[in-house]
């Protein structure tokens, strides 16, 4: 567990994975801890007029998490350049939303149509695609060890 960012032994080593993945897509220069205090630091020194003015480690470390992930969700101009973003075809997108109807009901139990939630089925991938990443960082750390 790593009380200083709130995380129990697993959250920890899945946080150590997407800083990792963060280096590997050249979001960051260094997934240390060092560097994350830094980062923290110089975030905390910037100026803001709305939202949050000073970032605890935890706060940081999750506005981070959450960063990357985004980057890569809704892909940003680093990670097109890189290539690693996976597209979709329409079939998958399409098998996504049948085997997933209960995601897409409004409250008087009708759906979604398919097309008003195709670009929100792509991100759901992408998201999926973005834990899977994680999880192999984490099985080659064990394989590793």
């Amino acid at each position: 567990m790593n009380r200083k960012y709130c995380l129990d032994k697993k959250e920890w080593e899945e946080a150590q994975a997407a800083l990792l993945l963060a280096k590997q897509f050249g979001l960051i220069e260094d997934a240390g801890i060092e560097a994350l205090e830094k980062r923290r630091a110089k975030k905390n020194k910037e100026n803001s007029l709305y939202g949050v003015r000073f970032y605890s480690p935890a706060m940081y470390l999750q506005y981070e998490l959450t960063r990357f992930k985004l980057d890569f969700v809704q892909p940003s101009e680093q990670i097109k350049k890189l290539g690693v973003c996976p597209g979709f075809t329409e079939e998958e997108k399409r098998a996504f939303y049948e085997n997933n109807l209960d995601l897409f009901g409004r409250y008087h139990g009708d759906l979604f149509d398919y097309e008003d939630v195709r670009q929100i089925i792509e991100k759901r991938l992408r998201e999926d695609a973005y834990d899977r990443l994680i999880q192999d960082i984490l099985c080659q750390s064990e394989n590793r060890a």
